[in-house]
């Protein structure tokens, strides 16, 4: 029975690394049956031309299963970022979704998976600052410091953080202290190509129709 999160990345059309590391092994589904879910294009009796509606559709349910959120969380988002005077709304949604304290520990190197750094923050592993927090969607501000709850660095969840940490590739806009243990919200998340392409602009005109 194909894993759910598989069918996700085939009926993408692309690998959206939504199982961590398991997707770089042979194992991966993807690799193996990369069609779409359901009857192969050959044996359909109707082919159709995908619309321009069902790109911009396409792109949002890829963005949307890449950072897991809800359809109603991904479109108050964008109803958000579109919202805001004077800033670009492609610029803010990405910043939203970066902001998120689960993408943030998914960010850090200690989670394979954005799926797995939101287990670890409902289930009260992450300090921010002097607080226990479980709420997966919060949204970090520069100046914000993270690190793992004291009582928690003894859980399996945690083996060999400190070489998680140091071998993080984290982005310009957090530093990590490895040897403590923790990170620091030190700027804006900018929008870096060189991760999953995504055409933000595309989900914008999306919700504009």
């Amino acid at each position: 029975m194909s894993d759910p999160k598989c069918k996700i990345c085939r009926r993408a059309g692309e690998k959206l690394f939504l199982k961590g590391a398991k997707c770089f092994t042979p194992k991966c589904t993807f690799e193996r049956k990369p069609s779409p879910p359901g009857k192969p294009l050959s044996e359909r009796k109707h082919r159709t031309n995908i619309t321009e509606y069902g790109v911009q559709l396409k792109e949002k349910q890829k963005i949307r299963n890449v950072y897991g959120v809800s359809e109603k969380q991904f479109s108050r988002y964008v109803k958000e970022a579109t919202s805001e005077k004077g800033a670009s709304p492609v610029a803010k949604l990405y910043e939203k979704l970066e902001r998120r304290l689960d993408n943030v520990v998914f960010r850090m190197g200690l989670a394979q998976s954005r799926a797995h750094a939101r287990q670890m923050v409902s289930h009260g592993h992450i300090m921010v600052g002097k607080h226990k927090l479980t709420i997966p969607s919060f949204q970090v501000s520069e100046g914000d410091t993270l690190r793992i709850r004291e009582g928690s660095k003894s859980s399996p969840l945690f083996t060999e953080a400190e070489k998680k940490l140091n071998d993080a590739k984290s982005p310009a806009w957090m530093t990590i202290d490895a040897a403590k243990g923790e990170i620091k919200i030190v700027g804006t998340p900018k929008n870096d190509k060189s991760e999953v392409g995504f055409n933000w602009q595309t989900v914008i005109e999306f919700y504009s129709r």
